[in-house]
């Protein structure tokens, strides 16, 4: 068995017998669909008179996958450094690679599973999403998201020395990208400034594909330049993880 595949069956092994984990992962996001989507049923935004689950839904399924990758790796790597299970890898013929590709592929699947589930409850009559024409383009806009986010999970865990420090950088990213992106509110009713300011964050862009790709809220161009501006930051974050991978706390 390689490297990548050993570590890949003991990250699922690894992942699915917490399931503390497990269950709040999933249900994190759920909650915040619930909580919004029952208050603001029925409702429109102004701007566009748009259903609001049409804005909602995107923008915390976006949220949800992007934190759960961030969080993901950024914990499992400051743990294995913290105890010395990266230093132990590295005394074999393991490679970086093979340590991130194994995080990867279970970002992506657990990304993958957080999309169906979200998007199922969102289609029930109690928040009413209706998924547009376009809905299968929002896998690519997915797949490079998790890439970009799992990025960042990776510079986090390569610094934070705790668990404490993890959560505390981690949330210090993602809660205020969440409100500037608007995953949370609409950007269209947000001041200028806001607008122009989550242009430089890239879950604005993972909101505004995976909204394009699900309620058809933009054309296939939208999709496409998403993707583009995706793709970038998952180049820019991936070499500057690759960087400042740590194997040890003393290296």
């Amino acid at each position: 068995m390689s490297a990548y595949a050993a570590l890949s069956q003991a990250g699922y092994r690894a992942y699915t017998r917490d399931k503390t984990t497990l269950f709040f992962t999933f249900a994190f996001p759920l909650l915040f669909l619930v909580v919004f989507g029952l208050i603001f049923h029925g409702q429109t935004v102004e701007q566009s008179g748009k259903p609001y689950i049409n804005y909602i839904a995107p923008g915390v399924l976006s949220w949800g996958i992007g934190n759960a990758a961030v969080f993901g790796v950024g914990f499992v790597l400051m743990q294995w450094r913290r105890d010395d299970i990266l230093r132990l890898i590295r005394m074999t013929p393991t490679r970086v690679s093979s340590v991130l590709a194994s995080r990867y592929v279970l970002a992506l699947g657990i990304g993958a599973v957080q999309a169906v589930l979200f998007v199922a409850v969102a289609l029930l009559p109690s928040f009413g999403l209706e998924l547009a024409s376009s809905w299968p383009l929002a896998l690519p806009v997915l797949v490079l998201g998790i890439t970009g986010f799992l990025a960042i999970g990776v510079i986090v865990g390569s610094y934070a020395k705790t668990p404490e420090a993890v959560a505390a950088v981690a949330n210090c990213l993602m809660l205020p990208m969440a409100f500037l992106s608007g995953s949370f509110f609409p950007l269209d009713a947000m001041p200028d400034w806001m607008q122009t300011l989550s242009q430089a964050l890239p879950l604005r862009y993972l909101n505004d594909g995976i909204s394009a790709a699900l309620t058809g809220d933009g054309s296939t161009g939208d999709i496409a330049f998403a993707c583009g501006v995706l793709a970038a930051f998952a180049l820019v974050f991936g070499a500057v993880a690759l960087r400042t991978f740590r194997w040890s706390d003393k290296s």
